[in-house]
């Protein structure tokens, strides 16, 4: 099984208290704790069998000089009874292999399930902290290194120290003058091999490490084609690549040489060593000290030995970046989630959306020494609609993600029906709360799917009925697929007024008490717009509506406006009470808008 390379940033510490993290993954494997005990008998059997073949090969030999053994009395029957540990052997090994496989498949996938339903239940305040390919590489390298450690890794361990300790007992006690020369000289050979090896091992992530940033600058260049062409910088990002690629072969040729000479280390000093060995042991055949199957036997048995030792140093690694994966795993699971929710409220909660905002001031958790809103206080009646505006970072979005609850904020309450709204249920809550965003979100499935995201139990009849009333139906119709057209990668396949309208039929499924649009037709056609508008106009009558907007000629007709500016409320009221302020950030902002037409 091919190994990744994992940055020596990635490995854990191997000690008492960072093996103590993975071994609490074995929480999750405890279910399937019958299935590891069959996989650790049929471990142990099949590395203790496997023992008895450099045993009989030797017997073998000396049968075949003329001097058998007394209990097998010819080649055949010797020859059958290695092929009978051969049998046993691979019997052993597939069962040990099927249940490990069993173990680490089952308890690796309530690993993936636990961390995918905890991120998913993490605040918004954690995501503001990590970036969204580090968490997709704990669920999935980080959870495969740990499936490779508890499948492959973990037998691997107990299999070479069955193989070196029972060996070495086998050989002291039939061998033993010949085992105390070999200790004295393949051990050492061995270690400094690993030595050697673990350096040429750096050397190779090094360069695998500058291959991925030639390759980062492929990606970029890529994904930015239309930048690089419209500044004619052809040129300069081939020269930038090329820059790249000739550190990957400066440092290629360099571990080249180091693997060059650890070849040369291999066959002068390892070689060597067994041709030592085999000198001191022909030379004990010669004094008829042992059989020539004997020594046959300690060549096979030492070639065991040194295989183990050899691979207990891989192991070790193995067993480092398996506990920097369960440390990184660990602190995903320990998080804590948002306030518990209740997974199916007995009663329904339907709000009317009177909705408060009561001296409420908050600071973002990565910016704490940034006051996003400062002290805002407000009142939107149940079924009023108001508008928020203001230049960019004036704290409009914050004071949204505030009611959606994806933040707390740090002083003042909001109450929604005159009840802070952290006394309800969390899920409940957010079932009266609609959103209709600027940039929409689809998923890659098919528009039905996607409508359906606001009522995941909606009829057909509702679905179809909601996309008319978002206007969305005659488009729909049109495609050959209707409902069931996949809309592509976050709804590439649509354009924006045909994903805008999708986006309001699922708020408009899913009937919200209070309803927040962000922009929503900020970045679209004169038609698109309208469209689009008259959709909300039928999403917004009879609820509670919050409109953010920068185009103001959408706004007219709201019952009250708010003028957000450095996270305070600087003006409020109707749009023509605002005009009539001429100084005011209101008129200045029609007056922008207005020449910019």
């Amino acid at each position: 099984m091919a190994r990744r390379n994992i940055p020596e940033r990635q490995k854990g510490k191997l000690n008492k208290d960072t093996l103590k993290h993975l071994v609490e993954l074995y929480r999750f494997m405890h279910p399937y704790r019958w299935n590891f005990v069959a996989g650790m008998l049929f471990l142990l059997f099949s590395s203790t069998v496997v023992l008895a073949f450099p045993f009989l090969t030797g017997k073998l030999v000396d049968a075949a000089t003329g001097n058998p053994p007394a209990f097998l009395q010819n080649i055949n029957s010797i020859a059958l009874a290695l092929m009978a540990v051969l049998t046993v052997q691979a019997t052993f090994s597939f069962l040990r292999v099927y249940f490990f496989s069993r173990v680490s498949e089952c308890s690796m996938a309530d690993i993936r399930r636990s961390l995918y339903e905890k991120l998913i239940t993490l605040p918004m305040s954690f995501y503001d902290s990590y970036r969204t390919g580090e968490l997709i590489s704990r669920i999935t390298a980080d959870v495969t290194l740990l499936q490779d450690t508890f499948s492959v890794t973990l037998a691997e361990l107990i299999r070479q120290m069955v193989i070196l300790l029972a060996g070495l007992g086998v050989l002291f006690w039939h061998t033993p003058q010949l085992t105390v020369f070999m200790l004295g000289v393949v051990p050492v050979l061995v270690v400094l091999g690993l030595l050697f090896g673990k350096h040429i091992r750096k050397m190779a992530r090094q360069t695998q490490d500058e291959l991925a940033r030639a390759n980062v600058v492929v990606e970029e260049t890529l994904q930015s084609i239309s930048m690089v062409k419209a500044y004619t910088n052809e040129a300069y990002e081939a020269h930038r690549y090329s820059e790249s690629l000739n550190k990957v072969v400066h440092t290629a040729l360099h571990a080249a040489w180091f693997r060059g000479a650890f070849v040369s280390f291999i066959i002068l000093a390892l070689f060597g060593g067994i041709v030592a060995v085999l000198w001191y042991g022909a030379g004990l055949v010669a004094s008829g000290k042992i059989t020539i199957g004997d020594l046959t036997s300690f060549v096979i048995y030492t070639m065991f030995i040194g295989g183990s030792i050899g691979g207990l140093g891989d192991i070790y690694g193995q067993l480092q970046r398996a506990v920097g994966a369960s440390e990184r795993i660990r602190e995903i699971l320990q998080k804590e989630g948002e306030m518990p929710r209740i997974a199916n409220p007995l009663t329904p909660l339907r709000l009317h959306g009177e909705i408060v905002y009561q001296n409420v001031t908050f600071r973002y958790p990565t910016r704490a020494d940034v006051t996003v809103l400062s002290n805002i206080s407000f009142r939107v009646r149940a079924g009023e609609k108001i508008a928020l505006v203001g230049y960019s970072g004036a704290g409009k979005s914050t004071i949204v993600q505030l009611l959606l609850r994806f933040y707390q904020p740090q002083s003042g309450q909001i109450y929604i029906d005159g009840v802070p709204i952290e006394q309800y249920d969390l899920t409940a809550y957010r079932h009266n709360l609609g959103i209709v965003p600027q940039e929409v979100i689809l998923f890659g499935g098919t528009i039905r799917e996607n409508i359906a995201y606001g009522k995941p139990n909606a009829t057909e009849e509702e679905i179809v009925a909601a996309a008319c009333q978002a206007n969305a139906w005659n488009f729909i119709e049109s495609f050959p697929d209707g409902l069931d057209t996949v809309v592509g990668e976050r709804g590439v396949k649509l354009s924006g007024g045909q994903r805008q309208r999708i986006a309001i039929a699922r708020a408009i499924l899913k009937n919200p008490a209070i309803l927040i649009l962000d922009e929503a037709t900020s970045s679209l056609d004169a038609e698109s717009e309208q469209l689009v508008q008259e959709a909300l106009d039928t999403l917004m009558k009879n609820r509670t509506t919050i409109i953010i907007a920068h185009r103001l000629a959408t706004i007219k007709k709201v019952d009250r406006i708010y003028v957000i500016d450095k996270g305070q409320i600087i003006e409020q009221g109707t749009h023509e009470e605002l005009l009539l302020a001429e100084n005011g950030i209101y008129s200045n902002l029609i007056r922008l808008q207005m020449l910019e037409m």
